[in-house]
């Protein structure tokens, strides 16, 4: 008689987290641009967030992806904070301003923190369930 088959104990597996938002480009222009967003965050690389702007934003017609700390992203929502290529800070109670530096310029883009969060969170619970 053979011994009854056990069920492998359940794991949990994050999920990738992907959240469009609209953010305003901040330009000497008095009207701003507001574009599409798309912040990503992949459970492989749980200390990194993708922020993705749109191809037609890109000299190059291609979407341009900026990879950077999620807890740069995190502190820069209560204070300044970042040093290279990417800084960010609050800007107000409800809004924050994310800052891109390359070779070609630089972006300044403005981002409802409501939203900035809502990503956080869901970004934190990923984490949790895959804990």
């Amino acid at each position: 008689m053979s011994a009854p088959a056990e069920n492998p104990p359940a794991t949990a597996v994050a999920t990738a987290v992907e959240e469009r938002v609209t953010a305003r480009v901040i330009s000497d222009d008095p009207l701003y641009r507001k574009i599409p967003v798309n912040l990503r965050f992949a459970p492989d690389e749980p200390l990194a967030v993708r922020i993705v702007f749109p191809a037609d934003l890109s000299p190059e017609g291609t979407d341009n992806e900026w990879v950077f700390p999620r807890a740069l992203l995190e502190a820069g929502l209560q204070a300044p904070t970042g040093t290279g290529d990417v800084r960010v800070w609050p800007c107000g109670r409800v809004q924050a301003v994310v800052e891109f530096h390359s070779p070609e310029g630089v972006a300044v883009i403005q981002f409802d923190i409501a939203a900035l969060r809502r990503f956080l969170r869901r970004t934190n619970a990923a984490l949790t369930r895959q804990a």
